[in-house]
């Protein structure tokens, strides 16, 4: 019979030293304004419309309350 060896366990205590985040480098972020981050999503949302448009596919959207599913034809752009 081979000899069977256990690693780790409920009463095993790391070696390692636990990370705290004062001990992580932290990434820096960009600071961008909220301006930005609608001007940008409207540009995508546009994109996404054109394309739809162009390609021939309705596209759902949310209108008083409620999902209404417009044909190409019906999109604006």
């Amino acid at each position: 019979m081979a000899n069977v060896v256990v690693i780790g366990g409920r009463n095993m205590k790391s070696t390692r030293k636990a990370r705290t985040v004062s001990s992580r480098k932290r990434k820096a972020f960009p600071r961008v304004s909220a301006k930005r981050i609608v001007a940008v999503a409207n540009r995508a949302v546009r994109k996404a419309l054109r394309e739809h448009k162009l390609a021939g596919n309705p596209v759902a959207v949310w209108r008083d309350g409620k999902v209404v599913v417009l044909q190409p034809e019906e999109i604006e752009v």
